[in-house]
């Protein structure tokens, strides 16, 4: 049908398809700011204006477009420009992959209720989702925003005193903590990088990039949740129009892989091939379809015809170990670098690790706490589904683009599965829409370089929500059984952990994420004798994988929760009980590989959140009349990269007018990794940060990185741009020496300059710069290298305190107040730092409070769109409040640790304590409904008593 309408401005008269989506049309027409994340109108993402009021795009037909005025995000103007300055200064936009459409319903808001209280603000956007930032720092830039309408000049403030309070806030708590000097360039909160071209919606992500003409790759997925394939009827599909191929088990190569992002050897076995006769789950691949269009491959996705032979399912992992239903029976499946399992038993891994005597520890306590506590299967949920498009080169060669966490390990997995050599096979990072490790373990990556590598044109596979959070992978389910035990004054003498982790269909991550359950619980309370034992098993469910946390989140609810309950039973105040067995710094961690412990603030962490709340001058539970008030605490840890095996190269090259280049394999997934490794950069180098331009990751181009992945961006790439800047500062300093004739040691470098140490000789780096290439026998552009690799893996520690307000009669109840305290050594960034912290808090609210991935009686998941699957919107959580406790570690970058993982465990074990003291029923499932609350387990805990009337 021809419409007539206006765009951004321009005047349109086009025939359209009168279904089409106006989303659609938008994308088709190079307007790639409006993004898509959900498929049911549920995200917020791709908001336009429809004759100015925000409309979803996609779910408005084009037929309706007929005579309106559409505006996107690319034609919003100069109020855009100013909320995007707003949102940069409090790093509030992170993988920046919802911003446009939030920006669209900002600008709304503002024309419509320029004087929008906090409440008005939340519902009006409640329905723009955001799983990066938490919400908080939005709120902030909103405010500040809308603030301009009250100013003198109708101008917005100068400079954000929220991010000039955390500035303030970190440089306070550091104070007396041995450090290097910061300089101009760290604790500071510096703008993201890409913090201008994500706000202003540019083409940056996998999908914006794709060429136009690039095929489209679905996927034909099973029905049943075990089977055998006996027969694929592909003719229906083939005679479909623009269909290009139907690929089947018999077509692909048969090598077994594992998608698991790891170092090689990868610990996750290799029991993977790009498609199987032998389906292990709902959603497992069968066959894949390539077309023209994203029509015609939907189209022939359901007329392939699959005959299966069912096989009994094994759903629960209580009934996997031995089951006589074995999931994985294939001759070919072979052992990673760990090789404790047996797949004859559904076993993926198995260990048990000890210190000390538990079972006399034990035995000596005078109080024994003993309870299984449950952790669910997550979603990840960022807001950029699984992607990538590849084509082959003029070489001959296989290019992968793709949304991903680990392009180094994609490069292996893309190599294995084709059976093609590594060197044939380059993968390119292109911004990235979140990843929280979903993205660290591969998804479609094999399935677009099979189908480009076939048909030698690019190919793209793009999952929607639901293959994202169906058929890709979760966090892992576990049920954890816990023995407690203490002396009466709370000295904590021994703890006993067992795991069971559901790996799902394969193993990726299975025998790595199992690990964390222990190494980062137990250490918190090291003085104790301590074991940990665990088992991993197959089911037939969605794979388990990599999610922000990676076991710790699991393991910190089970023994918080634990020893939340040894104080309730003990009647001691929750916050004195962790204060009297806290680790401390010199001790050895010894279910966390006997590592020392060098920085550590944990205690002071618990003291200034214990202030923050005014924790010692109110009681556990308070009584409002219809509801109760009641508060919990949790101290957890984490890590900083994976010790002994976490690797990080670095290059930086002195370039003309004397700025750098600093080449990273590392990869930036929206939490501002080019930033902070280009403040570490100018530090070093005594420049300012925009003099350092940061290239992202290329596999032929850039140095290898392990990834973004463990915490490791910040620590294991760091210390390798230390490293590297430093050997470049050697190399000026050397070439002006040759050039000076002197001896090295005469000539020093300080703030941009070269000079000699009595100062009769001077010249600028841009001047040294442009001598080095320019005429006579000069050696070019300068570099220096740096190579991280660590023994240890420091870790950072966070404490938190919730408060919640509980509705006696229906258990229905409310996160009124949630404040954290973390030390994550010295804060590169401030404004990040915080977000970072304010996201991840957000994230473990909603896995305890309402997040959970369920499966019907055949397997097939329920909650498999944002409609079932409850994250938080910004209705749901209050502003999260967040402080630095700054500690030094001497290993660390400038005295940096990681902050990325530590920052999502707190929330679980802190709300069911509050819960707890709230309703006497200790939740030890999650997620903790309003049903548990009110008829959970009842305590044995005498009633709550206020913490000053504990300590006596």
């Amino acid at each position: 049908m021809k419409i007539s309408f206006t765009l951004n401005g321009r005047p349109v008269t086009e025939d359209v398809p009168a279904d089409q989506t106006l989303f659609s049309y938008c994308r088709e027409h190079a307007l790639k700011s409006v993004k898509c994340g959900c498929e049911t109108s549920s995200c917020g993402l791709c908001t336009v204006w429809m004759d100015d009021e925000p409309v979803l795009s996609c779910s408005v037909l084009m037929a309706r477009v007929d005579g309106h005025s559409v505006t996107t995000l690319e034609g919003a103007g100069a109020a855009r420009e100013e909320f995007a300055r707003c949102m940069a200064e409090e790093g509030a936009e992170q993988c920046g992959f919802c911003s446009p459409g939030l920006e669209m319903d900002v600008l709304a808001l503002d024309r419509k209720y320029p004087d929008a209280d906090d409440e008005t603000i939340r519902r009006f956007l409640s329905g723009n989702l955001c799983r990066c930032s938490g919400y908080a720092s939005q709120m902030r830039a909103i405010r500040r925003f809308l603030a301009r309408h009250k100013s003198p000049d109708g101008r917005i403030s100068a400079r954000s005193e929220a991010a000039a309070q955390a500035e303030a806030q970190v440089k306070a708590a550091s104070k007396g903590v041995t450090a290097e000097d910061r300089g101009s360039t760290l604790s500071r909160p510096v703008v993201k990088k890409d913090a201008e071209s994500l706000l202003a919606g540019r083409p940056v992500y996998t999908d914006d990039l794709a060429p136009e003409n690039a095929l489209v790759v679905k996927l034909v997925r099973s029905g049943q949740a075990h089977a055998l394939v006996t027969k694929i009827d592909t003719a229906r599909a083939l005679s479909v129009p623009g269909v290009v191929a139907v690929y089947t088990p018999d077509d692909v190569p048969s090598n077994r892989f594992t998608l698991a992002g790891q170092s090689f050897l990868e610990c996750s076995p290799y029991d993977t091939r790009i498609l199987e006769t032998h389906v292990r789950y709902v959603g497992d691949e069968v066959a894949m379809v390539v077309a023209e269009t994203e029509e015609a491959a939907s189209e022939a996705v359901k007329l392939v015809k699959v005959t299966y032979e069912k096989l009994p399912a094994v759903l629960d992992m209580e009934k996997a170990l031995d089951n006589a239903t074995v999931i994985h029976n294939e001759a070919d499946w072979s052992y990673g670098a760990d090789r404790t399992g047996d797949p004859a038993r559904n076993l993926v891994a198995h260990d048990v690790h000890e210190h000390g005597d538990v079972d006399a520890a034990l035995a000596e306590a005078d109080v024994v706490i003993e309870s299984d506590y449950h952790t669910q299967a997550a979603e990840q949920a960022m807001m950029e589904t699984m992607r990538s498009y590849a084509y082959v080169d003029a070489f001959g060669r296989l290019t992968v683009v793709a949304s991903t966490q680990v392009p180094f390990h994609i490069r292996r997995q893309v190599a294995n599965a084709l059976g093609i050599p590594k060197s044939q096979v380059r993968v390119i990072k292109p911004r990235v829409g979140g990843g929280f490790g979903a993205k660290q373990t591969g998804c479609n990556e094999v399935f677009s370089a099979f189908a480009a590598w076939k048909t030698g044109r690019p190919c793209k596979c793009v999952y929607t929500r639901m293959e994202t959070m169906s058929c890709s992978n979760s966090r892992h389910e576990m049920r954890m059984h816990v023995r407690l035990g203490a002396k009466k004054d709370g000295t904590i003498t021994g703890i006993d952990l067992y795991a069971l982790s559901n790996a799902g269909a394969y193993g990726y991550h299975g025998t790595t994420t199992i690990g964390l359950v222990g190494a980062k619980s137990l250490p918190l309370y090291n003085r104790a004798a301590s074991r940990f034992a665990y088992d991993v098993v197959y089911t037939n469910i969605m794979p388990g994988g990599a999610y922000r946390g990676y076991g710790a989140t699991q393991g910190c609810f089970a023994v918080e929760s634990a020893v939340n309950e040894l104080a309730d039973k003990l009647g001691m105040d929750p916050c004195e009980l962790r204060l009297k067995n806290l680790v401390k710094p010199g001790e050895t961690l010894w279910q966390l590989g006997e590592e020392p412990l060098r920085s550590c603030r944990a205690d002071d962490c618990l003291k200034r959140v214990m202030q923050l709340t005014g924790w010692s001058r109110r009681p556990l539970r308070e009584d409002l009349g219809d509801k109760v008030r009641a508060i919990g605490v949790a101290l957890t840890m984490q890590g900083s990269g994976i010790s002994n095996c976490d690797i990080a190269n670095v290059d930086i090259t002195l370039e003309d007018d004397g700025f750098y280049v600093l080449k990273i394999g590392a990869t930036d997934v929206g939490t501002g990794a080019d930033t902070i490794l280009a403040q570490i950069a100018a530090e070093v180098l005594g420049c300012d940060v925009d003099h350092v331009v940061t290239k992202g990751v290329d596999t032929d181009t850039s140095p290898f990185d392990t990834g973004a992945y463990a915490s490791s961006g910040t620590y294991t790439t760091g210390g390798a741009v230390v490293k590297a800047a430093r050997d470049l500062v050697e190399k000026i300093r050397a070439q002006a020496a040759a050039w000076w004739d002197l001896p090295l040691d005469a000539v020093e470098f300080d703030s941009g300059t070269v000079c000699t140490a009595d100062g009769k000789q001077r010249m600028s780096v841009a001047e040294l710069a442009n001598r080095a290439i320019g005429f006579g026998l000069q050696p070019g552009m300068l570099s220096g290298h740096g190579s991280n690799t660590q023994p240890q893996s420091p870790p950072p520690f966070i404490a938190a305190v919730a408060e919640v307000e509980v509705d006696k009669f229906t258990g229905k109840y409310e996160l009124t107040d949630y404040a954290a305290v973390v030390d994550c050594g010295t804060v590169i960034n401030t404004n990040l730092a915080r977000v970072q912290v304010e996201g991840g808090l957000v994230q473990g609210i909603g896995m305890a409070m309402s997040e959970d991935v369920s499966y019907d009686a055949r397997g097939r998941m329920r909650t498999d769109s944002f409609m079932q699957y409850k994250i938080p919107t910004r209705m749901d959580v209050p502003d999260v409040r967040v402080e630095f406790m700054p500690s030094y570690e001497p290993t660390g970058p400038f005295g940096a640790k990681s902050i990325g993982e530590v920052v999502i465990n707190t929330p679980s074990p802190a709300i069911a304590s509050a819960v707890a003291h709230a309703t006497g029923n200790y939740v030890r499932t999650l997620p903790i409904t309003p049903e548990k609350a009110l008829h959970g387990d009842p305590t044995e805990a005498p009633a709550p008593m206020s913490p000053s009337q504990a300590a006596k």
